[in-house]
């Protein structure tokens, strides 16, 4: 039987590597997936320095700061002066003295009509939100909504008090939760749900966060649910 000579022609184009203007758009690509993250990141902690240095030096005399006295500007001096000034702050407010000056401080401020409003409520969200031994918004769980069958990832937070809680059902454990839009988590929904219809998940806020912002692109790893689940001994046996 004679055979057939190999089609080496037709062979050619299966065999032959991506052209130049692939591999170009393969490096271009690489290249903004290097330098984006890096450009972004520069970006936000420069823009983020030099509004507390803008800030920060209108109220700091001229004189008192290096840039009077040296031919270059120090960038990022009004962060540290900040960090100084909230540390030295928290010292003075643990103590007798600096307590006294806090509450006097607030009585004054409790006799402005629309400050004082204004003041308790942003001070009670600080409190809530900054206390070390909150688990408010410290808790990611998983609610069924839009509609059954869908999920959706919720902040979970405190019960509801006694105002609103008195018009829930009173044999049923309730707890507010907060479900951000995507890609913008600053906007949402507020609503509270019976704790049997929260699941709650061994996903560090920040890993959820991360997931909500990138549109489901970036999924928690499994070091951050490990380290979610030993924070959370409950859940993990759950």
């Amino acid at each position: 039987m004679t055979q057939l000579p190999p089609q080496t022609g037709d062979l050619a184009p299966l065999i032959r590597g991506p052209s130049i203007g692939a591999r170009i758009r393969n490096w271009f690509l690489t290249g903004v997936v290097v330098a984006g993250p890096l450009a972004v990141t520069t970006y936000i902690v420069w823009w983020f320095v030099n509004s507390i240095d803008s800030w920060v030096r209108g109220l700091v005399p001229k004189g008192v700061l290096p840039d009077a006295y040296l031919p270059f500007r120090v960038p990022g001096l009004g962060v540290v002066l900040v960090f100084l000034g909230l540390t030295l702050l928290g010292f003075l407010a643990a103590n007798l003295a600096g307590r006294s000056l806090i509450r006097l401080g607030e009585a004054i401020l409790a006799r402005m009509p629309v400050v004082r409003s204004i003041y308790k409520s942003v001070k009670q969200i600080f409190e809530t939100v900054f206390s070390q031994s909150g688990a408010t918004f410290r808790k990611v769980g998983l609610i069924e909504f839009p509609g059954k069958g869908a999920w959706s990832l919720v902040f979970i937070s405190t019960p509801p008090g006694e105002v609103i809680g008195e018009h829930l059902a009173p044999d049923e454990a309730y707890v507010s939760v907060f479900l951000p839009c995507t890609p913008n988590p600053t906007t949402g929904f507020y609503f509270f749900l019976p704790a049997r219809d929260v699941i709650e998940l061994a996903i560090a806020p920040d890993e959820a966060l991360k997931l909500i912002v990138s549109c489901g692109v970036i999924q928690p790893d499994a070091p951050a649910v490990l380290a979610a689940r030993a924070q959370n001994p409950e859940v993990a046996a759950a």
